[in-house]
């Protein structure tokens, strides 16, 4: 999410860098480029242009012209009002003692509502709660059988209509009436949505509101419109007032402008973001991590906390002591890759590890599940015996014979074979380390194992140093001067 925003912005920033020594007229000059970028990530244009100014008025009253680094202090400032622009958020839900915690979310069709129900209900009741759905969407009967089958995949209680032609403010009112009797600690009222906001609608929501009293109002937007989510946001807050928004699809092609505009139009903060289609993808949001990721800072906090989730802690245990032992073989290698491949796309992960979002661009356009299947290939080739020790039992008759069973090139093999000795000795490091390094460790090594181009980021005999710019371009003439030699036969 946010890639265009988040290369606009640091190229914003690299210029400003390029100054030398930054005064006012020049500040402002790239706060320009800031602007565009915004403006071209659909940020409303209010938002953008009151944000630029309370980013003006705090860079030049706190002195950061005559600081030690101005421009980077500047990225700090950004930072701190971008978490203002969307923030502060509470992401606890309110229960109620004593009586069923209602909760309404409404929102247009097409936006994931429905979805969204079933994926706030699993977190209600992770946290050990009892869960009632409610289908009152009466304008798309599939959204009463879906939200029935979400239902059963939780295991939870879905109030369905009974008989047709059913008032949905009466849908609503009986499930209420039903989590009393049976007890249920929390029920979610998905309420009917439209293809575009209308007086029917508005209507009919706020008979519901007035009825039922719901403890909680969430709006589910589709970050993918744009700006029609903030208007949608806007019109919605002003028929029902809001406690907050759901903001689905942040993982797809989404430019940000929502994310960015929603809290400062309505005054209604972001509570939670749907970040994929599976039923466990919603996340709480949390500004400060956002405006670490669009400015290109990473977020690592919560990759360590998805990894946390993801991750099989007894295997990750097992893996610790033989590392400690001093043992990492090949089998252990691929373990720790299906362990990262648990996280999502490798693009997507990288963009959450602070220095790592310019390995994207290097990503682009490869097939990164397509390479690990050969890699996995190889190494499912192997002998037992291969595996422990590839480096000194492998030699070129058993090379062609692995690479005919994996479908593959020798030359694959031996390269596999040559990379993994180097890293050897940097995984048996490890063993000690915080799951946030060992995170970022592991992610390294699949991003040089399936992409040739992420090497280059780590010399000969290195064991994870990250390189400077700078060495990076020289290292990337030398190659080419290198390549260029070879072609001449020389």
């Amino acid at each position: 999410m946010f890639e265009s925003l988040t290369a606009s912005l640091s190229a914003a920033f690299t210029t400003l860098r390029g100054r030398g020594r930054l005064t006012e007229s020049n500040m402002r000059e790239g706060l320009e480029s800031v602007r565009t970028a915004l403006l071209e990530a659909d940020v409303a244009y209010d938002v953008a242009e009151s944000f630029l100014d309370r980013v003006a008025t705090d860079a030049v009253g706190s002195k950061v012209l005559e600081s030690l680094d101005p421009a980077q202090q500047l990225v700090g400032i950004v930072h701190r009002e971008l978490v203002g622009l969307m923030g502060p958020v509470d992401h606890a839900i309110p229960f109620v003692p004593g009586r069923p915690t209602v909760l309404m979310l409404c929102g247009l069709q097409g936006s994931g509502k429905t979805t969204s129900c079933a994926k706030l209900a699993r977190r209600i009741k992770e946290q050990g709660r009892g869960v009632l759905l409610v289908a009152a969407d009466l304008q798309r009967p599939a959204a009463i059988e879906q939200l029935a089958i979400l239902g059963r995949q939780l295991d939870l209680p879905v109030h369905v209509p009974e008989g047709v032609g059913a008032d949905p403010v009466a849908v609503c009112a009986a499930g209420v009436a039903r989590a009393r009797r049976e007890g249920h600690a929390v029920v979610i009222l998905d309420t009917a949505g439209r293809l575009a906001i209308d007086e029917a609608l508005m209507a009919e929501l706020a008979r519901i509101d007035r009825t039922v009293g719901p403890d909680q109002v969430y709006l589910v937007v589709d970050a993918m419109t744009g700006q029609d989510a903030v208007r949608s946001a806007k019109a919605f807050n002003e028929a029902l007032e809001l406690d907050a928004v759901i903001m689905t699809k942040l993982d797809g092609d989404a430019r940000g402008g929502a994310a960015l505009s929603v809290k400062s139009v309505t005054g209604v903060p972001i509570k939670f973001i749907g970040t994929g289609e599976q039923i466990e993808a919603l996340e709480p949001f949390h500004p400060e991590r956002m405006a670490g990721r669009v400015l290109g800072m990473g977020d690592v906090v919560s990759l360590v906390e998805e990894a946390q989730r993801k991750f099989d802690q007894e295997e990750m245990r097992r893996q610790e002591e033989r590392l400690r032992e001093g043992e990492f073989n090949l089998d252990d290698f691929k373990k720790m890759l299906q362990q990262t491949r648990r996280l999502g796309p490798l693009g997507k992960v990288l963009g959450m590890i602070p220095g790592m979002g310019g390995m994207q661009e290097m990503l682009a356009g490869t097939d990164i599940d397509q390479d690990m299947r050969r890699l996995f290939g190889i190494i499912d080739s192997m002998t037992p015996a291969e595996r422990r020790q590839p480096a000194r039992v492998i030699d070129q008759s058993r090379r062609r014979r692995i690479a005919a069973g994996a479908g593959v090139e020798p030359a694959e093999v031996s390269d596999l074979v040559k990379q993994f000795d180097g890293m050897a000795a940097m995984m048996k490091g490890m063993a000690g380390l915080g799951l946030e390094d060992r995170v970022r460790q592991m992610q390294r090594l699949q991003g040089e194992l399936t992409n040739p181009a992420a090497r280059v980021a780590r010399p000969k005999g290195d064991t994870g140093k990250r390189l400077t710019a700078d060495e990076r371009r020289r290292q990337k003439k030398q190659r080419e001067k290198d390549a260029r030699r070879k072609k001449r036969g020389g």
